[in-house]
């Protein structure tokens, strides 16, 4: 086949293709169909899913069809772990009267996962040498003579942890309590639909479960051998791609067409190939080389492209670091990027529990279909592009204050974060006077007294996003702990510090090396198996701090393991935000702020007043591999796979969301669409702020979780749609999420003037500029305007996924020509405006769009494809599938 590049990637494409023939279009029919490959569904994602499946079965009963026929045409998996609130800690309980949901006892009442509190049982295996339940603790790294506070005890023989720790039970009882109906309908729907399993909940978040439980690499089906391929709501699922399996992250509606058994179009995608030579330094983590290559990718751009990563380097990376660099492609724009499988694969499969005959086969299966990569080979793949990147260029670095592609040397941070309070506020300034950069606020924590500045962390968490899949990076964070500990170094106590892993995998590793209670003497416990702080669900801020950060203007800062880190993200009052590796988490925690130079400053000093450096405690490469290959064992893998089993939970039915609304014809014309409001913005997906979404509920803001977790209740998200503080409506001419109803001209809440549009018989349209939908492409970002009456977005360019879910819900994408706006048409918005679709519409047509004021200008219909085309006249894709069924 002739293509722009060929590498291993697409040639994985091209063998789940039924046709071999060229074509602009590839129409993917197994890529999550019924034959070929799978449906990874997160909490967040899977609950607006099944809840338009079981709408979709009533839209079905409506037009006389059976609804039972209504199932996922491709194995789906509903992982039930995803956003966890952090309502416990080490560093911070909160006792709220009402944690969201009910009181701890009620919702302990409720939950399957209380763990007993007693050492469990040896297996067995072998005579037990030590006593299981004791308070002391014989490992092979040493013996503790009295337990640290909070370690889990270990039977050191047999590797069988005690319990979790107990933050992890409190919030995850508290967690079932305000997620209770959720979960219910999860199970509800894995017993109503087939083809649907759900992963329970403490086992771990939908990336990393899919990497260590549901992948196959390759599969089987009626004897016939097929690559393994995923496709999922979660950004993150493109982590599996360092496995070897072709996976990415596409928008809710896209994954429902998948799930209903309809082609995923692509265009032919370019394959670019990054090059990797040479080594890591020793103090370079896979994080420093993910954060190293997005900068590069990013800056040569390579979006809506594959990457595939090959040359000497690659053999260098573990599976574990090659998943994690993966992980990290929607950052720098690419569809996705790829390692294929080789020698390092098959052993990492091995190791985490392959059969090996299973595991013989599908060496021979790629080796005979050339996706095997190969060192010796004399040829490399073709590709549309190659990048090079020498691993040896690349230091240890953080990204930040707000964006990931703005990476910052280590040793640099402490020069940069200067220049950022020096420069205008943007991308990276907060424009801080000179006057007042030495500004600093004293506050009282728990009868001590601590200084607040400029750069003082005050959020530290190592989290599941990008890095808890790998044990290098998180036994590093351990041993340097263990390390600071023995020095005598302290975090400072108003430190939101927190460990929220991807799987349990993590604990069973960190409690059998040793280093989970050093974590935990320092305040990184672990509080649970979710995204929690990524997602602005960090435990709250002390008041004392809040206070003194308002009361001083101060940008102070949190740090993470993550992969995203935008400002507001973490929490509204913290204005700078680095994403590091789990150890530079730690360490940054340690020094207590990020206007640091570690190379001549100390982290602090021990009991006899010696300053300690980081250099001091940051544990070696060699040290790392020890301790790693003692205790990341082919047990763990066994146990954690043994965790996904049937849960009794009660499973009431959904509430039905108003659509799909069908009708037994199709739509073809929509004639005089009128409008009155004109706005930009987006759906706040995470926070809970003031607002009718709130009030709506009678909740507090602790109460009402976020908008995430509310997905599945169309009166809260509709009332969520454009409700984020920082959208700017030009109407009002200032960040809040208000517009002014016309004609009255009342000042009032987007929902609340939509409402009244729609009283009106009044449908909408939203004008808007470059790039519509950048930033959110949730299904829930469609789903919101199409509740609130919006027929039509006239933009001047669109963010893909997003296009893609408009016509998804039947809004029509119209774009300006080019050169062309609202301001250079002289539009304010207060116009009505008429357009009328021809019954023959095509894509990329030209429309006369009228206005009241005698206007008339030409829009294009930014319909890629007839296939696009035909779902919108039928009003959306659940309106198509649903006549399909009846």
């Amino acid at each position: 086949m002739d293509a722009p590049g060929a590498g291993y990637a697409f040639e994985y494409l091209i063998e789940t293709l039924d046709d071999r023939s060229p074509k602009k279009f590839f129409n993917v029919p197994k890529l999550g169909g019924a034959k070929y490959g799978n449906v990874a569904l997160p909490f967040l994602g899977g609950i607006p899913a099944m809840v338009d499946f079981a709408a979709m079965r009533e839209a079905v009963k409506t037009l006389g069809g059976d609804p039972k026929k209504v199932h996922p045409a491709c194995p789906t998996d509903l992982t039930a772990d995803h956003s966890l609130q952090i309502d416990f800690s080490k560093c911070a309980i909160q006792n709220a009267p009402n944690p969201g949901g009910g009181d701890l006892q009620k919702a302990g009442k409720l939950s399957p996962l209380r763990a007993p509190r007693k050492p469990p049982p040896c297996r067995g295996q072998i005579p037990c040498r030590g006593p299981c339940d004791s308070g002391e603790l014989s490992r092979t790294s040493g013996t503790f003579s009295s337990q640290i506070e909070n370690t889990p005890i270990l039977c050191p023989f047999h590797l069988q942890p005690v319990p979790e720790p107990e933050a992890v039970l409190k919030n995850q009882e508290v967690e079932f309590g305000r997620n209770r109906e959720r979960l219910q309908f999860f199970k509800w729907s894995s017993r109503v639909f087939k083809n649907v399993a759900v992963i329970p909940p403490g086992t771990g978040v939908a990336h990393q479960v899919n990497l260590e439980c549901l992948s196959r690499v390759v599969c089987e089906d009626k004897g016939f051998l097929f690559p393994d391929s995923v496709v999922g709501t979660d950004s993150h699922i493109t982590m599996v791609n360092g496995l070897g399996i072709l996976g990415w992250g596409v928008g809710g509606i896209e994954t429902e067409a998948v799930m209903l058994g309809l082609p995923v179009s692509l265009t032919l995608p370019e394959v670019v190939g990054c090059e990797l030579t040479g080594s890591c330094n020793p103090f370079v983590t896979s994080i420093d080389v993910v954060l190293g290559i997005t900068k590069h990718l990013r800056q040569v751009g390579v979006a809506g492209k594959f990457v595939e990563f090959f040359g000497s380097g690659v053999s260098q990376l573990s599976v574990v670091d090659r998943t994690t660099i993966a992980n990290m492609c929607p950052e720098y724009g690419a569809i996705l990027s790829f390692f294929p499988v080789d020698n390092v694969t098959l052993k990492h499969l091995e190791h985490t529990g392959f059969d090996k005959t299973k595991l013989e086969s599908v060496e021979k299966y790629l080796k005979a279909v050339k996706l095997f990569r190969n060192d010796q080979s004399s040829s490399e793949p073709e590709y549309s592009q190659v990048i090079q990147i020498n691993l040896n260029s690349i230091v240890p670095t953080v990204s930040g204050p707000k964006r990931p592609q703005d990476r910052v040397a280590v040793t640099d941070m402490k020069s940069d974060f200067q220049a950022c309070l020096n420069e205008k506020v943007g991308f990276r300034g907060f424009q801080i006077a000179a006057e007042k950069q030495n500004d600093v606020m004293s506050i009282d924590y728990e009868g001590s007294e601590y200084k607040l500045s400029h750069g003082s962390v005050v959020i530290a968490a190592v989290i599941s996003c990008t890095n808890n899949c790998n044990p290098s990076v998180m036994l590093a964070a351990g041993l340097l702990a263990k390390k600071a500990v023995e020095a005598g170094l302290r975090v400072k106590p108003y430190i939101r510090t927190s460990v929220s892993p991807g799987s349990g995998m993590v604990t069973h590793y960190l409690s059998s090396s040793g280093v989970l209670p050093y974590l935990s003497k320092l305040g990184f416990e672990i509080v649970g198996y979710g995204c929690s702080t990524c997602v602005g669900n960090t435990a709250p801020l002390s008041e004392a701090v809040l206070n003194a950060v308002k009361q001083g203007d101060l940008v102070t800062c949190g740090v993470l393991s993550g992969n995203k880190n935008f400002e507001g993200r973490l929490c509204d009052c913290v204005r700078a935000n680095y994403l590091a590796s789990p150890p530079l988490v730690v360490a940054y925690a340690l020094a207590g702020t990020m206007n640091i130079d570690f190379q001549t400053e100390p982290l602090g000093t021990d009991p006899t007043g010696k300053d300690v450096y980081l250099r001091d405690i940051w544990p070696s490469r060699e040290e790392v591999q020890r301790i790693e290959e003692e205790h990341v064992i082919l047990s763990m893998f066994k146990a954690l796979k043994g965790k996904i089993e049937v849960r009794a939970w009660p499973s009431p039915g959904p509430r039905a969301p108003p659509f799909p609304k069908v009708s037994s014809k199709t739509r073809e014309s929509r004639n005089k669409a009128r409008t009155r409001s004109s706005t930009l913005g987006h759906l706040d997906t995470f926070q809970g702020q003031e607002g009718p979404s709130r009030r709506h509920l009678c909740l507090t803001p602790r109460e009402f979780n976020s908008y995430g977790a509310r997905r599945g209740n169309d009166a809260v998200m509709t009332r969520g749609t454009f409700a984020n503080i920082k959208l700017f409506n030009k109407f009002i001419g200032k960040p809040a999420p208000k517009t002014i109803h016309f004609p009255s001209g009342h000042t009032m809440d987007v929902f609340e003037a939509a409402e009244l549009y729609q009283k009106e018989g009044i449908p909408l349209i939203i004008l808007a500029g470059k790039k519509y939908g950048s930033g959110n492409s949730r299904d829930w970002a469609a789903k919101g305007p199409y509740l609130l009456g919006v027929k039509a977005v006239l933009a001047e360019s669109y963010e893909k996924i997003h296009k893609d879910h408009l016509v998804g819900m039947g809004i029509a994408p119209l774009e300006f020509l080019p050169g062309e706006n609202a301001d250079s048409l002289g539009l304010s918005g207060r116009e009505t405006f008429s357009l009328t679709f021809p019954e023959e519409l095509s894509p990329g047509m030209a429309l006369n769009m009228k206005t009241s004021t005698g206007k008339v200008f030409s829009v294009i219909a930014s319909f890629e494809n007839d296939v696009e085309i035909t779902l919108f006249k039928h009003g959306g894709l659940l309106n198509f599938v649903a006549r399909r069924f009846s």
